[in-house]
């Protein structure tokens, strides 16, 4: 591991100390919020998955009711009748922030239906039985985007995470090492001048 390119003295030495302290502190921090994502993504991957799978039997059950129910009618006719007995429905969607990251919350209200009759009976429970799918729809909406944004997230701490632990730690330790070898060396070197300089001193008065 290279060292850092600075100079070996004491007040470098305690610059760096503190800098290692804030290194392992943020570590420790960064590790711990990358261990919370990955349990939240892990519970909404469950979750969403859950969903999903629910709503696909769904809808393939509603699909087949809903061929059933159009056959009589033409294309034209089935199109026109849903566009003028759609209900209205407002939506919005705001963020969230959970723990640093910004995730979309989204909110729905359906207004009134329209006025116009469904073509059959049938074609109407069809309609309703799909509106009644929409909360879930949305719900799969957002926690899709959410576990795409914590995926994103994890693996930007997970590259912080290691940067800190297998580079700029043991670069940082690497570097406390060699300086506090160095003002070693460097202060044997001057007990040594010390000695000879006293045995200097002391040499003639034998």
């Amino acid at each position: 591991m290279a060292i850092l390119s600075v100079s070996p003295t004491r007040m470098e030495l305690s610059r760096l100390k503190k800098q290692l302290q804030l290194s392992e502190r943020g570590h420790k921090l960064l590790k711990d919020k990358q261990d919370e994502l990955m349990r939240q993504f892990l519970d909404i991957i469950r979750d969403t998955k859950a969903l999903r799978d629910e709503l696909e039997q769904k809808f393939r059950a509603l699909r087949h009711a809903a061929l059933l129910a159009k056959a009589p009618f033409s294309e034209k006719a089935v199109l026109e009748s849903s566009l003028s007995n759609a209900p209205q429905i407002d939506f919005s969607m705001k963020t969230k922030n959970q723990m640093g990251v910004y995730v979309p919350v989204m909110t729905f209200s359906e207004g009134k239906p329209g006025s116009a009759l469904a073509l059959s009976p049938a074609l109407q429970a069809s309609k309703e039985q799909m509106a009644e799918l929409l909360p879930d729809l949305l719900r799969l909406a957002q926690w899709e985007k959410k576990c795409a944004i914590l995926a994103a997230e994890i693996e930007k701490t997970r590259r912080r995470v290691n940067a800190l632990e297998y580079m700029t730690i043991p670069q940082l330790k690497e570097t406390i090492r060699f300086i506090v070898m160095r003002l070693e060396d460097a202060e044997r070197d001057r007990i040594t001048r010390i000695i000879k300089m006293q045995d200097f001193e002391i040499a003639p008065e034998q």
